[in-house]
């Protein structure tokens, strides 16, 4: 079982992002990944998370990446969702037992796009909106009670909120 588990702030969270971030931009080629960003609410200053280093890999061709970045980040101790119903993206794991106690990154590759710009507008809003990302913290905190142990319907039921942000980020 894979409970939802939100953490404090976390003062790490962005050396962890950059140690990660090093060890990727050495691992993937620059002609095919052509940004790493750190994504998701450990992006955020103050904002509790869980404590999963989401970042977001912009790629040239989601296809190609597919068949030349799998085998290299699969060695590198990310495990690849090939089943992802996000068809946007290609979505790999750092941490699952039994190798790993527990996630400690998510890797997202995605092409340039809305999909993407939508994760930036997203962080970039509540970076800049700290009442917004309190309000944000309370819906969490609210979804990840009631969906302790369903990671994808405590997703869906932010997805909303997330999508009335980044309408403001947009407007």
């Amino acid at each position: 079982m894979d409970e939802i588990e939100l953490s404090s702030p976390d003062p790490s969270w962005p050396r962890r992002y950059e140690e990660e971030h090093a060890r990727l931009r050495d691992l993937l080629p620059s002609v095919l990944v052509i940004g790493l960003e750190h994504i998701g609410s450990t992006a955020v200053p103050d904002l509790p998370a869980k404590p999963v280093i989401d970042i977001m890999g912009v790629v040239t061709d989601l296809a190609i990446a597919r068949e030349r970045l799998v085998g290299p980040l699969e060695a590198a101790g990310y495990a690849f969702w090939a089943d992802n119903p996000a068809t946007d993206r290609l979505f790999f794991v750092k941490g699952l037992p039994p190798s790993a106690p527990r996630r400690t990154h998510h890797l997202h590759l995605m092409e340039d796009g809305p999909a993407s710009r939508r994760h930036l507008a997203f962080r970039d809003y509540l970076r800049t909106h700290p009442d917004e990302a309190r309000h944000y913290a309370a819906l969490k905190a609210q979804l990840a009670e009631r969906f302790r142990t369903d990671r994808e319907a405590y997703t869906q039921a932010k997805a909303a909120y997330i999508d009335g942000v980044i309408a403001k980020a947009e407007g």
